[in-house]
């Protein structure tokens, strides 16, 4: 980074960054962040066992979320309420649906 115009000349100050950049090592620790964040207030309940791990449970259904570094896998009981996650999640952050989840034993 270059800083700003004007402080070339004061070299005893510094620069704040106040939002995480991309391809910083802090990046994916404040996207996971602000993802479980999100996923707790909408619900979610984040397993202690697996951090990665989000579950949700209501009298007829069950909700899955497992977050491997910038993947996502969701599994539920029912079709439309994962697509109304996915929504939700695509406002959250813009992403990309795979819909077929391989595995390499496959």
């Amino acid at each position: 980074m270059t800083p700003p115009p004007g402080l070339t000349n004061r070299p005893n100050l510094v620069c704040r960054l106040i939002k995480s950049l991309y391809r910083l090592k802090q990046t994916s620790r404040q996207w996971f962040a602000k993802l479980s964040s999100f996923l707790t207030n909408t619900g979610f309940i984040q397993s202690k066992s697996n951090y990665s791990l989000f579950i949700r449970k209501t009298t007829n259904n069950f909700t899955s979320i497992l977050v491997c570094v910038d993947d996502i896998i969701l599994a539920r009981s029912c079709l439309s309420e994962i697509k109304r996650i996915k929504e939700v999640l695509n406002v959250l952050s813009r992403s990309k649906t795979l819909e077929n989840l391989s595995t390499y034993w496959d």
